[in-house]
Formats: structure tokens, sequence, C-alpha cells
């Protein structure tokens, strides 16, 4: 069973990637059945991250929305520091 701490790590992480799905599709002033035809995926889907209804939607499929937006995603690995716990962040 993973601890709150981990589940509290998926949900921020998911709303950032939701964050910047929903910056992007706004900016290119795409409409939910664009994004959806572009992402690969349904209106309703679309309509869920729009409104951070993510418990259903994995980071594994947020991150493939981002690659089919045009983005590239960076992951870094890196021990953490003494004085900090580790972490999951999302920089944009």
């Amino acid at each position: 069973m993973r601890s709150t701490s981990e589940l509290a790590d998926e949900v921020e992480l998911k709303a950032a990637l939701a964050s910047r799905i929903n910056e992007l599709v706004a900016s290119r002033g795409m409409s939910q059945r664009e994004a959806a035809e572009k992402i690969g995926t349904t209106q309703p889907k679309i309509s869920q991250i729009r409104h951070y209804r993510l418990g259903n939607i994995s980071v594994g499929r947020l991150s493939q929305a981002l690659v089919a937006l045009e983005q590239r995603i960076d992951i870094r690995i890196r021990p953490s520091e003494l004085s900090a716990s580790p972490s999951v962040s999302v920089a944009a």
C-alpha cells in the first residue's frame, strides 16, 4: 500500500502535467474535440483534464498527451539533499 506522501506526490505531479496541457490547449485556441483528436483520446477525457478530475488518468497518459502536443519531457533522477526529503517536482 502506498503512503499518504506518495499519493500526494502523484496528485501534485498529475496536476502539474494537466496544468501544462491546459495551458497549451488554451494558448493554441483548441476546442476539447480538437485537443482530443491531436492527443489521441476522447473529448470526455480532455474535459476531465480541463477540470482536474485526474483520478482515472495515469501520469503516463498525461505525459503521452504532452508529447502529442509537441513537448519534450525530461526526467532527472538525483540523490536528495540531506536537509530535504525526497520529492517529485515538475518544471514547465
